[in-house]
């Protein structure tokens, strides 16, 4: 069956220009982010998502030991102030507090979770972390609903404890920055998942394109998962829009640039730091690089566009399944 295609919203142009007149919170000073590195601290994890894109590393990685992480630390301090422990799911990892505390000890000025939020249902842990120098947390909720939400991560009372950590968090006082990633299953509740998290108290929201790798790039699954550009955007800039109107962040990841019309102010990439990953399979030097060079690709329409140069293009894998049809220059 042919999907129908809705119209795409364009807010207002100003002549000459690219992008709307941005709103005051918008303009102030972004949170200082410095270069930073991303900790991979293990693979297992306690939900089991339908578009992961580790996919099934937890079958083949086992969990780092405190003593290799410590090292990885004390390695990337030289060049770096901020560090991100992710996963997996890093709250599964039994020395996070004292990881965490190691790189307080070591001088880091950010230090963050990025974890599925279902730990920080237990406010102990929340408090140990936040005594141990984790000074930003991004929980991730997928839905608007626990239908939606535990869907997703295939785990049946998940969206309650990811929503009770990120109330704990709140409680606490702490920065929250989310993440959602887009799929077929929640795009139409994209309003509705913005509207909770602003309810929630969270300080910045991310609406992320799936990423068709991992479990999203197996062929079983892609159809079901990834879906069509055309039909998401305008539940996208609407959601955008409620972050707007309530004078809270929010941003995009891996939508491109002429998805963004009238939106570009939003779009993440501008304001993501330089980034060092270590992975389970080796070290990412700098996460722009492999996007730009690995991760995403540009078509024929892109060579055509005038933002080129600053757009990163789409995931590679979205292309290559869909076609660049989708895709109109801006001239």
């Amino acid at each position: 069956m042919t999907s129908r295609r809705l119209p795409v919203k364009r807010a207002p142009r100003v002549a000459g220009s690219v992008s709307a007149p941005e709103p005051s919170y918008l303009c102030s000073p972004l949170p200082s982010v410095p270069e930073r590195i991303d900790v991979k601290v293990g693979f297992a994890c306690n939900n089991k998502c339908l578009f992961c894109v580790q996919g099934r590393k937890r079958e083949r990685f086992g969990r780092r030991s405190y003593e290799e992480l410590a090292g990885i630390l004390a390695g990337g301090r030289a060049q770096h102030r901020g560090v991100v422990f992710t996963g997996g799911e890093p709250t599964l990892h039994p020395d996070l507090v004292r990881l965490a505390a190691r790189a307080r000890e070591l001088g880091y000025t950010s230090i963050q979770v990025q974890s599925n939020g279902r730990m920080f249902a237990y406010r102990k842990l929340c408090e140990e972390l936040v005594a141990a120098g984790v000074n930003e947390f991004s929980p991730a909720l997928h839905g608007h609903r626990p239908e939606c939400h535990d869907h997703l991560t295939t785990v049946a009372g998940s969206f309650e404890q990811t929503v009770q950590g990120i109330r704990n968090l709140r409680s606490l006082g702490q920065r929250v920055i989310t993440n959602s990633v887009i799929t077929r299953s929640n795009f139409r509740h994209l309003v509705e998942l913005a509207r909770l998290l602003v309810r929630l108290g969270v300080d910045q929201y991310q609406l992320a394109f799936v990423h068709p790798v991992g479990s999203a790039g197996e062929e079983a699954n892609f159809a079901s998962i990834v879906p069509r550009f055309e039909l998401i955007m305008p539940h996208v800039q609407a959601a955008l829009e409620v972050g707007d109107r309530e004078g809270r962040r929010s941003m995009t990841e891996a939508i491109p640039y002429c998805c963004m019309l009238g939106y570009e102010r939003f779009i993440g990439e501008k304001i993501m730091p330089p980034t060092r990953i270590f992975d389970a399979e080796g070290v990412i030097e700098d996460y722009r690089d492999y996007r730009l060079v690995e991760g995403k690709a540009k078509g024929e329409p892109c060579q055509r566009c005038r933002l080129c140069a600053q757009c990163e293009g789409p995931w590679r894998e979205y292309p290559a399944r869909y076609g660049w049809s989708e895709f109109r220059p801006i001239s």
